[in-house]
């Protein structure tokens, strides 16, 4: 083996690694943060946590990624450390999956049929096809497939070169015999564990030794421990991801390592001791791509069916290790509510984008709340609603706060068409909610100095009051389930509603200059009440901000202004039949 045939392995592992993080990348895409959310919301039994832990590592092609992914749900308080034990162990299952497809590569027959099933036969077209998607078809979710199907495409030429590089070593002696060093099962382990921690991928360190395999120079005598170790190399990752993390968190990734650690023990143990009293005939011959992959299935499906029973005990021993201390501080509810910002999750773009929505929906919930409950207090005070809207609207300025900076660091990230709209959105929105949260208490403000001056608005006032806020909560109610939904049938109820808005505040105004003016009402309960309309009045601007913004994304155009000016200048027929409907529900009396 000269200096070009390790340029050419080095060449071929870097683009299996870039394929493999390629085709992850484009699968996480084309899920669109759903196989996070099922991972998220489905895992209240042991086994169908390991289920769901192997089908999510098969799809997206990392134990690694979906071991992170675990760390950060247990981090932030989503998923308990029990739920996520089952979920490690299917991962561990589930990852073997690549080992199966790289296995194919040595398939040799003469057969047509056969020779088609080869991936250097078919990858070729796969590539052609992601060309031509990526290339010429104007569909993000298609292009996502072609990334998909490029990325396997590289990964399997990654392999190709990787195999043919290391033939030659086949015919040198030196090789062969380093090789057998690693039949002794503590080197073996150790080098696999070292492999795998380095490149931080059990599946691209089993793809080497299946390369390697191809020599035909490597027995399984020295396969089976440097795949043990593989195993235990991987959990790197996770143990790297939870530095900084809280406890439970650090316990996933114990957990991770004990599993791995546990049963590499446990299955060297009895396959050596009845290798000794049986003697495997298999065990001096040389390895196989097919013989890795059902060795590395072998041994992590028996060491899940072992330990799944034993899953609280590997709880018990993370607990162990990584114990909690007297001034550990409790995590408050509200803290608890923010940590679906994960930073981890971001990792996994799409996902995060979908927490980020969970997270908006919280924001304007809270700022929804917070208007209503302000609203209700200008008719009958409370001191407890009173700091209600204060607590409110302080969490939606928190929201605003971490939501932005978390939906900044995102807009970084690699992430598809249809989120990168609900990315712009979301930053558009965040603000609108903060600012009807302010007038809320502006509202508050308002109720707490005719509370505090025992002012009372006269029943005709309290009327037109009660007519604007209902306009108001319906412009309120129809916004967010707007920005929730991206209806867009739904968005053309806000501009009408809008105008109907304008026009009550108005007429409201001037209502009760006529009472001022007949002495039924003072100056001071003018100040009053201009405040509080003009409040709602701006409400109803925010709520028309969101329905715009909502409405220009999907379109793919940016120029909120001149739309609004569109509609307003230029309405079409539907904008005056709701407008109309509008004026006729919201009449004064």
């Amino acid at each position: 083996m000269d200096f070009f045939s390790i340029l050419t392995l080095i060449g071929g592992l870097a683009l299996f690694l870039y394929g493999m993080n390629a085709m992850g990348d484009g699968l996480a895409k084309v899920s669109g943060g759903k196989l996070e959310k099922i991972l998220e919301n489905l895992t209240s039994s042991p086994i169908k946590a390991v289920l769901l832990g192997a089908a999510v590592t098969g799809v997206i092609q990392s134990s690694s990624a979906t071991t992170v992914m675990v760390v950060g749900f247990v981090n932030s308080g989503i998923m308990k450390l029990s739920q996520a034990v089952g979920v490690i162990m299917g991962a561990n299952i589930g990852t073997t999956v690549t080992s199966w497809i790289l296995s194919l590569t040595g398939i040799q027959s003469d057969n047509f049929i056969i020779r088609l099933f080869k991936p250097t036969s078919f990858s070729p077209i796969l590539a052609i096809i992601g060309v031509v998607f990526i290339l010429f078809i104007n569909d993000s979710k298609k292009k996502d497939v072609g990334t998909i199907f490029i990325g396997f495409a590289i990964l399997m030429y990654g392999m190709d070169m990787m195999s043919s590089s290391v033939k030659p070593l086949a015919e040198v002696p030196a090789f062969t015999n380093l090789l057998l060093k690693f039949s002794n099962p503590l080197l073996g382990v150790l080098a696999g564990a070292l492999l795998t921690a380095v490149i931080q991928s059990s599946s691209a360190s089993v793809g080497i030794l299946q390369a390697l395999c191809l020599t035909g120079a490597v027995p399984f005598s020295a396969a089976i421990p440097i795949i043990m170790g593989q195993n235990i190399g991987t959990c790197i990752t996770a143990i790297i991801s939870a530095i900084g993390a809280k406890k439970n968190a650090k316990r996933a990734a114990a957990v991770h390592l004990y599993f791995n650690m546990i049963g590499t023990v446990i299955f060297m143990t009895v396959f050596y001791i009845v290798n000794a009293l049986v003697g495997f005939s298999f065990f001096h011959q040389s390895a196989t791509p097919a013989g890795i992959a059902i060795i590395h299935s072998v041994f992590n499906i028996t060491a899940t069916l072992i330990l799944l029973p034993f899953s609280k005990g590997l709880e018990k021993l993370a607990c162990l290790t990584i114990r909690d201390k007297k001034e550990d501080i409790a995590v408050s509810a509200e803290d608890r509510e923010f940590m679906i910002l994960e930073p981890r999750f971001l990792e996994k773009p799409a996902f995060a984008v979908e927490q980020s929505r969970n997270a908006a929906r919280k924001m304007a919930e809270e700022s929804h709340n917070a208007l209503f409950t302000a609203l209700k207090l200008v008719d009958k005070y409370s001191e407890e609603d009173v700091e209600r809207v204060e607590n409110m609207e302080a969490k939606v300025d928190r929201y605003e706060d971490e939501l932005g900076t978390y939906l900044v660091k995102l807009s970084h990230k690699d992430i598809s068409e249809a989120d990168s709209h609900s990315l712009s959105i979301m930053l558009h929105c965040i603000g609108d909610f903060e600012r009807i949260s302010d007038h809320a208490v502006n509202i508050k403000e308002s109720a707490e100095e005719l509370h505090k001056k025992g002012l009372k608005f006269s029943p005709n006032a309290k009327k037109d009051l009660e007519v604007l806020g209902r306009a108001v909560e319906e412009i309120v109610n129809t916004a967010y389930g707007v920005f929730d939904k991206q209806d867009m049938k739904l968005a053309e109820k806000i501009e009408p509603l809008e105008e109907v808005v304008d026009e009550l505040s108005k007429e409201v105004k001037r209502r009760h200059i006529q009472r001022l003016r007949s002495g039924e009402c003072t100056i001071e309960m003018g100040f009053i009440l201009t405040d509080i309309t003009t409040c709602l009045e701006r409400v109803a601007d925010h709520c028309s901000n969101i329905g715009v913004c909502v409405t220009q994304v999907n379109e793919d155009l940016y120029d909120t202004h001149s739309h609004l000016n569109t509609v307003k200048t230029h309405p079409d027929e539907s904008f005056y039949r709701e407008l109309e409907d509008a004026r006729i529900k919201y009449q004064l009396s």
